[in-house]
């Protein structure tokens, strides 16, 4: 029971991460844009222009909160919540002195909510004819309600707000415990869990602190690929059989590409890790405090690229720095844990290879070190595969892959899907990825990861789901082409 009952409670903080990550990834160019003319034209940019500065304060002020107050108000109901969650917005940033990220984030999805309920009120009693009149006037008239009340009531509690988490981090850095938020932040990904703790509570606060000073550490927090990179390293050199063989692969797509998800199975599959990743994440944090370095936006992807671009002027050295030694301290502990494993766990790894799969689960992968735990994951494969087989597979049109923001993992396990679907002759097969929260109804195969599936088959439970331990690496990839064929 305490088992599920984490899980739930896992899960809904997925799902709340989810919600938050929905109304700003879909954003990020905007924020990116913004940071970019910041880096480039406030008078400590590369290069200063009064004139084209002025463009900073309204885009962060108007233009960002009212973005994510839309995206949020259509995530609820479409265009038309997307509309009264933007006028709503407003209430919260005229009525506050700060960037309204937070404010938009609750008033956008509440003014589509209210609107969706709104119009179930008069569903089916408008007489004919005056549906456009009726549809216009409620949501013009929602609006300006909801966004007085935001304005005397929600934006100076979202203001009083910000300010105490602000204090809170100012207090954490000036006694020097930021590294310390490693501990969380770094199992969090891995759990997927990030999101909540990103877009919720650093990003916003960062986005606050870049506009008073210029540049926020905040934002190097969950991004670094230091972590990351040192364990994928680890495995390059000390890992054996397929761990060992993919790793290099994964290191540049997550140095180069930014897509940090690739190496979650590899902590997963030793939990021991988490070692490596938050002794790096603390080391790192600590080498920016001491360059006292900082971006001047949310890079995203958390690519070494991208984070290299949103540096300030000059600052390039102390960011660099910091990813340079959360990498080393990574490879380090991540080298002895896997120097100094016991010999059931490169069993266990030669196991997950026979199985062709990856083990997610320290448990899960223990179990194959015994004969008869080895015939009990064999049956389990083997229900697996026959569940698939039962499944009418030549009406499927659209697979469509799906993780938490749409646009990592997900996005690298369509691409390997649309080659083996082009390699193997398939027509009239669509392969396309999105956010679990932005699942088309129309969807015939919806491929996550494991510990995303509850979430998608919540979201969409007609559709035939398949969980993977690897987006880059999983053998269902090829038990559905031949089950297409």
């Amino acid at each position: 029971m305490s088992n599920e009952n984490n899980k739930g409670f896992r899960v809904k903080i997925q799902r709340f991460g989810s919600h938050l990550s929905g109304m700003v990834m879909p954003n990020i160019g905007a924020f990116i844009a913004w940071g970019i003319i910041t880096a480039l034209f406030i008078p400590k940019g590369y290069f200063p222009n009064e004139e084209l500065a002025q463009l900073v304060d309204p885009m962060i002020k108007y233009l960002l909160p009212l973005l994510i107050g839309y995206t949020g108000g259509k995530m609820v109901y479409d265009v038309r919540g997307g509309v009264v969650g933007a006028i709503a917005t407003m209430g919260v940033i005229v009525g506050s002195d700060i960037p309204m990220f937070l404010g938009a984030m609750i008033m956008g999805p509440l003014g589509g909510y209210l609107i969706k309920k709104v119009d179930d009120l008069f569903r089916g009693k408008v007489k004919a004819g005056f549906e456009m009149l009726v549809n216009n006037f409620s949501a013009g008239i929602l609006g300006a309600i909801i966004t007085l009340l935001a304005l005397k009531f929600v934006g100076p509690l979202v203001e009083a707000l910000s300010q105490m988490l602000s204090s809170g981090v100012e207090f954490i850095v000036d006694a020097n415990l930021l590294p310390l938020a490693s501990i969380i932040i770094e199992p969090a990904k891995v759990l997927f869990l990030n999101n909540a703790i990103n877009q919720g509570i650093l990003g916003p606060i960062g986005v606050d602190q870049a506009k008073e000073v210029g540049k926020s550490i905040l934002f190097l927090l969950e991004a670094n690929p230091g972590p990351g990179l040192g364990v994928l390293l680890a495995y390059s050199i000390f890992g054996k059989g397929t761990s060992k063989q993919t790793a290099p692969g994964a290191a540049i797509i997550h140095f180069l590409g930014g897509i940090h998800e690739i190496y979650f199975p590899y902590i997963l599959m030793k939990p021991a890790m988490l070692l490596a990743v938050i002794g790096g994440g603390m080391s790192g944090v600590f080498t920016f405090t001491v360059f006292n370095a900082g971006l001047v936006a949310t890079p995203s992807p958390g690519s070494i690229i991208a984070i290299m671009a949103l540096s300030p002027k000059g600052e390039h050295l102390g960011v660099l720095a910091g990813v340079i030694v959360a990498a080393v301290v990574s490879f380090v502990i991540g080298a002895i844990v896997l120097k100094t494993s016991k010999g059931e766990a490169e069993d266990i790894n030669a196991a997950a290879e026979k199985m062709q799969e990856l083990k997610g689960k320290k448990s899960s992968v223990a179990g194959a070190v015994t004969g008869a735990d080895a015939s009990v994951e064999a049956a389990e494969a083997a229900e697996a595969t026959n569940e698939a087989a039962e499944f009418d597979y030549s009406t499927v049109k659209k697979i469509i892959f799906a993780c938490d923001a749409g646009m990592g993992s997900s996005a690298m396990g369509a691409s390997i899907m649309r080659n083996k679907v082009k390699k193997a002759g398939i027509e009239g097969v669509d392969v396309t990825n999105t956010s679990i929260a932005n699942l088309p109804n129309d969807a015939d195969l919806v491929i996550t990861h494991k510990d995303l599936t509850d979430r998608a088959v919540a979201k969409l439970p007609n559709a035939q789901h398949v969980s993977v331990e690897n987006f880059m690496n999983s053998p269902k990839y090829d038990e559905i082409i031949n089950n297409l064929k």
